[in-house]
């Protein structure tokens, strides 16, 4: 696997079963389910801010904006 395109991430139990349950229910594998879900989170997060999607996105991915901790 590649690691520069691939990250692992730790999940509680009943999160991945919810997880599995959604994939499931909509033909997609865990990674794509993910990749939707922070995607549409990222659009209403960007929506509610009166804030274009590219925007928001710059503003949470600066070295020191407040995105980061």
């Amino acid at each position: 696997m590649d690691i520069n395109k691939f990250k692992s991430v730790a999940v509680r139990k009943p999160d991945y079963q919810l997880l599995q349950g959604l994939c499931t229910e909509k033909f997609r594998s865990p990674a794509s389910m993910i990749s939707k879900l922070v995607n549409e989170y990222v659009g209403y997060q960007a929506k509610k801010k009166n804030m274009s999607v590219d925007a928001y996105i710059k503003q949470i991915l600066k070295p020191n904006g407040k995105g980061k901790k």
